[in-house]
């Protein structure tokens, strides 16, 4: 039998971190055994639902390239189906019409915890044979009254539910809605899924399901519920850990190897390696071997990772997501260095392609202000003869290169009897406006001749003012 997985994402909010292990999850499940990867989209939710989000879900999953075999499927197209399917339950007396009413329900409730008793539904609508007037009624499934239900879980194992434990769940709402429970068994039955890899907060749904699928004479898919992301602090995983759209990730400048790679260690593990490829992913991943208890969420170990895959990354794929942060960031590349270039200057000393890009800007914009601190600690009257003679040697050189300006810089320190900082401190905030640029001959060679004697001029023009004021 082939192995098909699923991701079956509600578009009500953002996707998230925890949504998307679970593709992850899903997608290394079924690329392992060669099987197939379908993206549905259950938006029966309308009034929450938006095009919006579905799309963030859409965009989010083709950057981090968890690509679908199938999809996206979407639940909105198949009402058809599910009334097809609560017509054949109702039929074969495995569903009934329920008509009671909210405060019925609320009444209900009450009386059974105030003799201490499970608030569930107590099966009133069983038996009832004629409509109330009036009221358009739901579905409800006819729960087995007896027997247990045994959940074979990849992750937690055996996990057995008492029938008289479970109450009769809705399947159509009254507006002919079908309620989770009940769509999520017509489509992974209809679809063929074989392994449904989710939450564990599922696995009290997972019994009613399992329930549903036996009445309607299909046999249910194998079952592995992940344990959940919390924060640091033990609390759920929120907004203020970092649960927030993953598309956010990219934008603080993390690549989408680096976070898949973060999240696949987030209850798996592979001995002591930390690092892995994507075919060594595959290669390894078993649901089997995730581990039981929650995951901690670790903002530090995330950009940690991403670190790693910034120095080891080729510089063309680098190069993309700088280009791309900088645009964000409003600034043009026309006239400035290729950002491959740029890119492998500031791979060892960034921990995020936003970091970057915020770094680089001066290689391709000018700059308003020095660095206060660098400005006057480095732009005095002693640094005017040096940014001078620095000016005239550069504006020598025939072939601009790292090299050529680097001797210029070493030439100028050793006729002025100074060490090579005194001399590549001063320049260094004069063509970048702060304390801190890759080394000084790459960064002169990446700004290039003409901006580099431009900024030098401007800079001597500020020393001299400096000096007039004294």
């Amino acid at each position: 039998m082939k192995v098909r997985t699923r991701f079956a994402p509600s578009p009500t909010g953002f996707l998230h971190i925890g949504g998307v292990r679970t593709a992850l999850f899903s997608w290394l499940y079924a690329r392992r055994h060669g099987g197939d990867f379908v993206l549905r989209i259950e938006d029966t939710d309308r009034e929450r639902s938006t095009e919006e989000s579905i799309q963030v879900i859409l965009d989010g999953m083709e950057w981090l390239k968890l690509r679908a075999d199938e999809g996206p499927l979407y639940q909105t197209h198949r009402f058809d189906r599910y009334a097809e399917v609560a017509r054949q339950l109702l039929d074969e007396g495995h569903a009934y019409h329920c008509y009671c009413s909210k405060d019925d329900l609320e009444t209900m409730r009450a009386e059974q915890m105030a003799r201490g008793e499970k608030p569930r539904y107590d099966g009133r609508c069983r038996d009832r044979t004629e409509p109330v007037p009036g009221v358009d009624p739901v579905i409800r499934f006819r729960n087995p009254d007896e027997g247990v239900v045994v959940m074979a879980d990849e992750v937690h194992g055996d996990i057995v539910f008492d029938n008289t434990e479970l109450d009769d769940v809705i399947l159509v709402r009254s507006d002919g809605v079908p309620t989770y429970n009940f769509s999520v068994v017509v489509d992974d039955m209809d679809m063929g899924i074989t392994h449904v890899i989710r939450g564990a907060d599922h696995i009290n749904n997972t019994p009613r399901q399992i329930n549903i699928y036996r009445a309607l004479g299909a046999e249910p898919p194998v079952f592995a519920h992940v344990p959940l992301i919390l924060g640091q602090d033990g609390a759920r995983l929120s907004k203020r850990h970092g649960a927030v759209s993953v598309l956010q990730y990219r934008q603080e400048g993390f690549l989408p190897e680096a976070v898949l790679n973060y999240l696949v260690r987030l209850g798996w593990s592979h001995g002591d390696q930390e690092l892995f490829s994507a075919d060594e992913m595959i290669r390894l991943f078993d649901i089997a071997d995730v581990n039981k208890s929650a995951a901690s969420f670790d903002p530090a170990k995330l950009t940690w990772i991403n670190q790693q895959y910034i120095l080891a990354a080729p510089v063309d794929r680098l190069a993309i997501e700088l280009e791309w942060q900088l645009e964000r960031l409003g600034v043009s590349l026309a006239g400035g260095p290729d950002p491959a270039g740029v890119a492998e200057a500031y791979r060892q000393r960034a921990e995020t392609m936003h970091e970057m890009a915020q770094a680089a800007t001066f290689f391709y914009q000018d700059f308003d202000n020095y660095h206060p601190k660098a400005a006057k600690q480095h732009l005095r009257p002693v640094a005017l003869e040096a940014l001078e003679r620095l000016r005239a040697g550069l504006a020598e050189i025939d072939e601009w290169t790292a090299e050529s300006t680097h001797e210029v810089v070493t030439d100028t320190a050793e006729a002025l009897g100074l060490k090579l900082g005194k001399v590549a401190q001063p320049l260094r905030v004069a063509v970048s406006g702060g304390p801190v640029s890759p080394p000084i001959d790459v960064t002169l060679e990446l700004l290039g001749r003409d901006r580099t004697l431009s900024r030098l001029d401007r800079a001597i023009e500020f020393v001299q003012a400096r000096a007039a004021e004294a």
